[in-house]
């Protein structure tokens, strides 16, 4: 069995058992949490509106901080719309995605896919050098933050050499294609265990706080 062989078959086929399993466990657990009852009546009705109103307003910054975190916020958004683009219309990614939906959708032209996943990386590396040379956020960074950091950077990395046909330190095509799905097994792994599930935790979190402070009588 070749190394792009078993990064396709055994290591993928793994990759996405503890994904998934990873991912239930999380939100099963999150959903499980023991809750205090709160025996105050509510102050406010519209407990849903409260909740969307959350959603908006949190994922802004709040006014008395934008203009000193303006940077972050626009680079934060700025990768992960480069990041998601990239992998979702880039053209070789769609017998992938034909596997597990059972269809596709149209396409960018891989040089817009490659531009995209350049400017993801560039930005990811920006912001983890920033993590490392500024005191206030090297301080509050944790070693989750750092591999969470490097195992979405890899798949960039593997990807756009694989497609460019570089040879790194003599790594042919085909192994250097072999990396870039191990890389995304590596990302896969490490998902539900990691800061990276705030992709699927973000939103209800920022909701449920919502609804709270909506009960309480307090706009989010």
């Amino acid at each position: 069995m070749s190394l792009l062989d078993f990064a396709r078959g055994p290591a993928f086929h793994v990759a996405i058992l503890i994904f998934v399993f990873g991912v239930v466990w999380r939100l099963v657990g999150v959903f499980l949490l023991r809750r205090n009852r709160d025996l105050s009546p509510a102050r406010a009705g519209h407990l849903l509106e409260g909740g969307m109103r959350a959603i908006l307003m949190r994922s802004l910054p709040p006014h008395e901080l934008e203009k000193h975190i303006v940077f972050q916020h626009a680079s934060g958004y700025g990768w992960h719309i480069a990041y998601f683009a990239a992998f979702l219309l880039f053209g070789p990614h769609m017998p992938f995605i034909r596997q597990f939906l059972g269809f596709t959708w149209p396409t960018l032209p891989n040089t817009w896919c490659l531009a995209l996943a350049a400017i993801a990386l560039a930005l990811l590396i920006v912001l983890l050098l920033r993590r490392i040379v500024n005191p206030v956020l090297k301080r509050i960074t944790s070693v989750d933050d750092y591999i969470s950091s490097v195992v979405t950077m890899l798949p960039l990395i593997t990807g756009i050499a694989a497609n460019a046909h570089v040879q790194l330190f003599g790594v042919r095509y085909e192994e250097l294609l072999a990396l870039h799905v191990l890389s995304v097994c590596a990302l896969l792994i490490w998902f539900p265990f990691g800061k990276l599930m705030h992709l699927f935790l973000a939103f209800p979190a920022r909701f449920q706080a919502g609804v709270l402070l909506q009960r309480k009588g307090v706009e989010a």
